[in-house]
This record gives C-alpha cells, sequence and structure tokens, in this order.
C-alpha cells in the first residue's frame, strides 16, 4: 500500500475512536454489554459451535464409507 493510504488509514481510525468514545462512553445498548467478559465467552461458544456445526457437514456430506472406492 502507498504511505497516503496508511496515513488515509490512521486518520480513520484516530476519528473513529474519538467518535466512540465522546458519543457513546455511557451508552448500553443492549444487556448483555453490561456482563464482564461476554464477548469473551461469545467468541469462545461460537468456535467451538463453528468447529462442531463444521465436523457435523463434513461427515454429511465428504466422509464416505470405506468401500465407496471398491465399487
Amino acid at each position: 500500500m502507498k504511505t497516503w493510504h496508511w496515513i488515509a488509514l490512521g486518520i480513520l481510525t484516530v476519528i473513529s475512536l474519538v467518535l466512540e468514545f465522546v458519543f457513546l462512553a455511557d451508552y448500553d445498548s443492549h444487556w448483555w454489554n453490561a456482563i464482564p467478559g461476554f464477548y469473551i465467552y461469545w467468541g469462545f461458544l461460537s468456535c467451538v459451535v463453528i468447529i462442531y456445526v463444521s465436523k457435523w457437514l463434513g461427515k454429511l456430506f465428504i466422509f464416505r464409507s470405506e468401500e465407496y472406492y471398491d465399487r
């Protein structure tokens, strides 16, 4: 990337952070924002669900029996 891309990205990041802290500092829009560590647990649970669903889909659509290629 060119230098001006990085400068523009940095400026936008700083503006975004300032606006978030100025306008949303004491704003809890949802009840789960009040739970400490909620997004840590939510992210971990989501990863576990993705793993198990992908394993299930793999067994359902991709897995073949041992005799499949002998036919």
